[in-house]
């Protein structure tokens, strides 16, 4: 008979996982303003899709959210037990300027670097017993001299870190983003030349071929997020061509797609007008969590619309197939109207066709 936890277990488990989502979307937001990494979190937010098209279940989505807790709990821990270490360097600091060769500034800067040690040592061991936030609570001595006394102790630990780093799956979600990027640059490639040739060509030649170009994008925009879902999906970057599936799925749950399409262009508008002043490069990590945080969701409701239509083995009646044909169409005109408009509103210029945070990665700025 299995017993059921308790309110405290509970908590101490939520507390973890609110730690763990809070640490992905920061570690994803990271990876997409660095060269390279970037297409670590564009996998990332794609398998997110594929997992939830392939199970319909949401939570699926939430991925290395427990492994994650490690290193947000760690982050966190190490924050708070830093604060006694950081107020007595506060009070060296007052009394060095107080009176710098007195006999008080030598016992403060013993203290504090006395302190600081213990601080470094207990934030290694609170590491090394699981990273987890109640472990920097207590030090638990008893268990450190035991530990440092076992002879496979260190070995433990470097098996530990092996699976730990194995189970992140790195290679796996960068290989991903790589197709992932490649297919989206593939559908997006022709309508963004086409609208950078306009921005370059007389007034009446610019017009006609900016319609053409914004057509073309429309096109696009409307089966992009549901052709990257089906290829995170099969794990086939075939798949990201096959507009006849996602458009036959379509039919089997029109609206599901629609109010997918919907939070995609709902929270990638807003996050055009980051783009409008340049973002010192320490801080651009800051901004990119905004875009991660706003793509998630959406990425989430893709996934979600293609495992409802997988589901479904006849199509939708008419009706709801031309209500969300109607509902999908001025959404998706608005979005082409601000990425038309993002050059002359963007530092970038022209380059900010190619800033598709909905598609590509996921920073406000295309870093490779």
């Amino acid at each position: 008979m299995t017993s059921t936890p308790s309110f405290a277990n509970r908590a101490a488990s939520w507390i973890d996982w609110m730690f763990g989502f809070a640490a992905v979307m920061v570690l994803v937001a990271v990876c997409s303003v660095i060269p390279a990494l970037n297409l670590l979190s564009l996998g990332y937010l794609l398998h997110v899709s594929g997992a939830v098209a392939r199970s319909g279940k949401w939570r699926d989505g939430f991925i290395g959210v427990r492994k994650a807790s490690v290193i947000g709990s760690a982050a966190a821990g190490a924050w708070v037990v830093m604060w006694p270490a950081r107020i007595a360097s506060e009070f060296w600091r007052d009394a060095e300027t107080i009176a710098a060769d007195s006999h008080v500034v030598m016992i403060w800067k013993a203290g504090t670097l006395m302190l600081f040690a213990l601080t470094l040592i207990h934030i290694v061991w609170a590491c090394l017993r699981g990273g987890r936030w109640w472990h920097f609570l207590w030090p638990a001595p008893l268990k450190l001299h035991h530990w440092l006394k076992s002879a496979d102790s260190f070995s433990q630990v470097n098996q530990a870190l092996h699976t730990y780093v194995l189970g992140l799956r790195l290679p796996f979600y960068f290989w991903l983003g790589v197709r992932g990027f490649a297919g989206a640059l593939a559908w997006l490639g022709v309508p963004a030349g086409i609208l950078f040739t306009a921005t370059r060509m007389p007034p009446g030649g610019a017009l006609a071929l900016s319609l053409f170009g914004g057509l073309l994008l429309l096109f696009v925009v409307i089966h992009l997020p549901f052709l990257q879902a089906h290829l995170a999906e099969t794990q086939r970057f075939q798949a990201i061509f096959d507009i006849r599936e996602v458009r036959r799925r379509f039919l089997r749950a029109p609206i599901a797609f629609c109010m997918a399409f919907f939070i995609t262009v709902l929270l990638a508008v807003p996050l055009y007008l980051l783009k409008i002043e340049l973002t010192p490069r320490e801080l651009s990590w800051l901004p990119a969590l905004l875009f991660v945080i706003c793509i998630f969701p959406a990425r989430l409701l893709t996934g979600w619309a293609i495992s409802r239509a997988q589901r479904r083995e006849a199509p939708q009646h008419g009706f709801w197939r031309w209500t969300a044909r109607l509902g999908i169409f001025p959404m998706a005109l608005a979005y082409v109207i601000v990425v038309y408009a993002a050059p002359y509103l963007s530092w970038n210029g022209v380059w900010s066709l190619l800033e598709q945070h909905a598609f590509l990665v996921p920073a406000p700025l295309l870093a490779l």
